[in-house]
């Protein structure tokens, strides 16, 4: 029986509908290969983005232990940290309380190389933009308010965390009251997010927070590490890259929390700019500052993602404020020069290598503004004493002072905002209040000696420092998100 053929033409449907189904997909193919290449060209710096959904904060919200929904990579491989090499002093302390900082090993002489390969290497380089990265509007003033009472408080306890030094470490060295724990500062005019330890280290994940001044920002420094190191599942993957235990004798530490690939960094620096050494006629060295040059570490500075930076408190003491033979512009040294407008002239210096270095888009800055120091019946080093305070000042003529050194402050940030914002974090009048948080006598185990009320306990009034970075995060997040949707 003869089969039926059909006729040639009726293959022309099914030709085109092969054609159409390898066309439809190469188009996909190619359209997955753009989306995929445009991903890996975006930007990584995402200052303010948020890659995870985020819990409400309140002020009735529970404290930083409540974690958000996140996965914690306990099984990543431990990366071998890199080292630093270190090197000698230029200076030599004038104050007692402070001068175990001076004598430092710089982590930077002879390191220049390194520091170009480095950023050569991609870390800080580029010239993409971050498109969210816009500077959001804080609800309120956060720096005008007072300090509630919260039994949450402290955030994390006393002895729990290994990187306070002796200095702060005042319930282990013998302070028995514990009421100046229990204060959480409190706008006026709004509500603070309740501190999340995860979450912060979530909005650092891959980034540099880097604390640049003198021992106030040690202080700080050693309070982020102990706030964030509550927000860890396992503890023992946070690590200082070169080993050292914190102390006052190092001008430099680097703290990897490896499951978020987030690095917290403290740099020494007295006066944010340039400390030396002059040689006098007889061979005797005498220290100088150079008002006119930023401090030589400042290419550390550009690898920030986040830097804090202070000074203040070592304007106030020995040659700096006698002013004689000590201050430089080039390779001019004054026989005398008034120690205020040495002070404004380095600010301006630190705020020009802001402007030159420092990118808007990637990069946030705080100024650290002037904590306060209580002591009665003398300075620091004349019988100064502020043992027996157990609860802040609510009253009296210090809640409203304001040194001169912050009103120069102000003026010179005012003047560099067009190019480059700064976040001034002003603690200054919120520290007023807090004459119960200093150290006092117990700065070290069983001493009665000159007391320390310029410094603080940890924990204590630099936890909420911290929280204040914390609050400015979130709350430009929300703003940034806002923008851009």
């Amino acid at each position: 029986m003869a089969v039926a053929t059909p006729p040639s033409n009726s293959s022309s449907p099914q030709k085109s509908r092969y054609a159409f189904i390898a066309v439809l997909f190469i188009t996909l193919f190619l359209f997955t290969i753009f989306v995929f290449t445009k991903r890996a060209l975006e930007p990584s710096l995402f200052l303010y983005k948020n890659h995870f959904t985020q819990i409400p904060f309140s002020s009735n919200s529970p404290t930083n232990n409540t974690l958000i929904s996140i996965s914690h990579p306990t099984s990543a491989p431990v990366l071998d940290p890199p080292s630093l090499p270190q090197s000698t002093p230029t200076r030599e302390p004038s104050s007692e309380i402070e001068s175990s900082d001076e004598n430092v090993q710089d982590p930077d002489r002879g390191n220049e190389s390194s520091d170009v390969k480095e950023e050569s290497n991609g870390q800080k380089g580029g010239d993409d933009e971050n498109p969210d990265v816009e500077m959001g509007e804080i609800p309120c003033d956060l720096y005008a308010g007072t300090w509630v009472r919260d039994e949450q408080y402290p955030i994390y306890k006393p002895g729990s965390c290994p990187h306070v030094d002796e200095a702060f470490d005042c319930q282990s060295n013998g302070r028995s009251d514990s009421e100046y724990l229990k204060w959480r500062w409190k706008p006026d005019g709004c509500e603070l997010p309740r501190f999340n330890a995860t979450d912060f280290l979530v909005r650092l994940r891959g980034k540099r927070l880097m604390l640049v001044g003198d021992s106030m920002n040690r202080n700080q420094f050693e309070s982020i590490l102990c706030l964030l190191r509550e927000g860890l599942y396992n503890k023992s993957r946070m690590y200082e890259v070169n080993g050292h235990k914190i102390s006052k004798g190092r001008g430099y530490f680097s703290f990897k929390f490896q499951d978020y690939d987030c690095t917290v960094d403290f740099v020494l620096s007295h006066f944010l700019v340039k400390e030396g050494i002059r040689i006098g006629e007889k061979g005797k060295s005498n220290p100088t500052l150079s008002i006119d040059q930023i401090d030589r570490k400042a290419k550390r500075w550009k690898r920030a993602d986040i830097l804090v930076f202070n000074t203040g408190h070592w304007w106030a003491h020995g040659k700096t404020a006698r002013g004689k033979n000590y201050y430089k512009e080039g390779d001019y040294l004054y026989p005398h020069f008034d120690v205020t407008e040495a002070f404004r002239r380095a600010l301006r210096t630190w705020a020009s290598w802001v402007e030159l270095n420092v990118n808007p888009k990637k990069q946030l800055v705080f100024y650290r503004g002037y904590s306060s120091s209580h002591f009665r019946g003398g300075d620091w080093d004349s019988g100064g004493s502020c043992k027996g305070e157990k609860e802040p000042a609510f009253s009296g003529a210090l809640l409203d002072s304001y040194p001169l050194k912050m009103k120069i402050v102000d003026e010179v940030i005012k003047e560099m905002k067009m190019k480059v914002p700064v976040r001034v974090l002003n603690v200054t009048r919120l520290t007023n209040f807090r004459k119960d948080g200093h150290p006092s006598i117990w700065g070290k185990k069983g001493s009665t000696r000159k007391q320390d009320c310029s410094h603080w306990c940890v924990p204590g009034v630099p936890d909420a420092w911290n929280e204040l970075i914390y609050a400015t995060l979130v709350f430009q997040q929300t703003k940034s998100k806002s923008t851009v949707s």
